[in-house]
């Protein structure tokens, strides 16, 4: 209940006094991503080195639930809510806009004018925020549960994770502490990408029906998502999300091959082996911190998107826990880590490949011009079909401000529960509106700037615990003898 006092009075302050805590939410964003890039950068990296080194070593062999275990859904379902849950709205949302925002304004002081090194090091620059770095911060925390959890017969609670490093005081104030700290890192994280969703299927109604995007229209369609989403929170786990999953990656999966064959498929086709090559040339310039200049790269981008990502984690790093039963932890980390990588180089290369054509060598000045959330609607006013495929998009995105809402609420649900995977549906549907009411005041209380920064503070504190959660992981598995091959 702790954690439910804290959100209202999140909420009624922000209501209460919505231009000051516009202001205050500002702030403390610019002063989180300033003082603490270095951190965040550090983590960021030390997350990846510690994933494959878990994969590679002896441990890679263990598997999630005993020797015995066998996954409890198979890879195509797996992998429908690993792509939902993760990363579908901000695909959506930034697929199209990043890889031309950072084209004409480069990372690494790169002269934008240098249309070739700027394009590479803008499409580099989108993959490398939703790339290794970030699904290596889902892995970690989403390995820690599911180790402890299935292996060690401990509730799926984040306190759990610590047991190792804390022994029995997690069970005490300590872990309740945790504990608390993830519910509102979810719950903040969540309501930022509600938020998002929000902004780009308001966006696409004025677009398609102009329909004024107004913060009216907004609070209008998270009430109407998130009155959706609580029907498929009573349906559960395998009636609701997963099969809501499963229609998002074949929506998503349609969307990518109308654009690549509607597009330049030929000119597509070249780049995926230049894209994979710069990304790679780029990375480790990108994830350095010392030494960098190009400031609102860093901190308005790269800061942001590990806070996110790391307030994110206890939702989404739970709920891949949830459905990954009977993986070995290599398997684990091979899909967490690798296959949703791929996947985003594939989408960033080709709807923001379209994008980078369209504009440096059709003349096409639409996505450029735009603001992000119509960022994809305009890309697809250079293709075939362009009203239809942009109603298709906002179906798409409702769906999954859909999944990311029931599934975010189930996890939070559980969070609260002590690790019960069977609370009473009424607690359910309590998060779930409860996710919705933050979203809409932050929404009303700052826009954007309010959940941003809320997601960026909470991240900090929850990025230390992530770092800890690494130390008591290995602790937890050198107790464990693995097979011989």
């Amino acid at each position: 209940m702790v954690s439910a006092a804290l959100s209202l009075i999140l909420v009624l302050i922000t209501l209460a006094f919505p231009e000051a805590s516009g202001l205050f939410y500002i702030e403390l964003r610019s002063w989180v991503t300033t003082q603490f890039d270095f951190f965040f950068l550090i983590s960021a990296n030390i997350f990846i080195i510690f994933c494959c080194a878990i994969a590679l070593s002896p441990f890679g062999r263990i598997r999630l639930g005993g020797d015995e275990a066998r996954p409890a859904y198979r890879y195509t379902s797996w992998l429908a809510m690993l792509f939902a849950a993760g990363v579908g709205i901000g695909l959506m949302f930034y697929g199209v806009h990043e890889p031309v925002t950072h084209t004409l304004n480069p990372p690494l002081n790169i002269d934008p004018n240098d249309i070739e090194r700027a394009s590479a090091a803008g499409m580099s620059a989108a993959i490398y925020h939703w790339g290794l770095h970030a699904w290596a911060i889902y892995a970690v925390v989403g390995l820690a549960l599911a180790y402890f959890t299935f292996n060690r017969a401990m509730p799926m609670t984040l306190r759990s994770a610590f047991f190792p490093l804390l022994g029995k005081a997690v069970w005490g104030p300590l872990g309740d502490i945790i504990d608390i700290v993830a519910v509102l890192a979810t719950v903040f994280g969540l309501a930022t990408s509600l938020g998002i969703g929000s902004e780009q299927i308001a966006a696409g109604l004025s677009y398609l029906f102009d329909i004024n995007a107004t913060n009216g229209t907004k609070v209008l369609l998270i009430i109407a998502i998130v009155s959706i989403a609580l029907v498929s929170v009573i349906l559960g786990l395998d009636k609701g999300v997963k099969r809501l999953s499963e229609i998002n990656l074949a929506l998503a999966a349609l969307l990518l091959l109308f654009v690549f064959f509607a597009g330049p498929t030929q000119v597509i086709l070249v780049n995926f082996g230049s894209i994979t090559m710069d990304y790679l040339y780029y990375l480790p310039a990108l994830s350095n911190w010392v030494g960098r200049t190009d400031d609102l790269f860093l901190h308005g981008w790269t800061t942001f998107y590990w806070a996110w990502w790391i307030s994110w984690s206890p939702f989404v790093g739970m709920f891949i826990a949830r459905i990954s039963y009977g993986r070995s932890i290599r398997e684990f980390v091979l899909w967490v880590l690798i296959i949703p990588t791929i996947i985003g180089l594939i989408w960033m290369g080709t709807l923001g490949g379209v994008a980078l054509e369209q504009l440096l060598n059709l003349g096409y000045q639409g996505v450029a011009e735009s603001p992000p959330e119509l960022a994809l609607f305009k890309m697809l006013e250079g293709l075939p079909f362009a009203q239809l495929v942009s109603g298709a998009c906002v179906l798409l995105i409702a769906l999954f401000f859909v999944t990311s809402a029931d599934s975010g609420s189930l996890v939070v649900d559980t969070l609260t529960a002590g690790g019960k995977t069977d609370a009473p549906t009424r607690q359910r549907v309590f998060w779930c509106a409860t996710t919705g009411l933050v979203a809409i005041a932050l929404m009303l209380g700052g826009g954007m700037n309010s959940l941003q920064a809320l997601t960026t503070a909470i991240g900090l504190p929850f990025g230390l615990l992530l770092l800890l959660m690494c130390v008591s992981l290995v602790k937890g598995l050198q107790q464990e003898q693995p097979k011989p091959p």
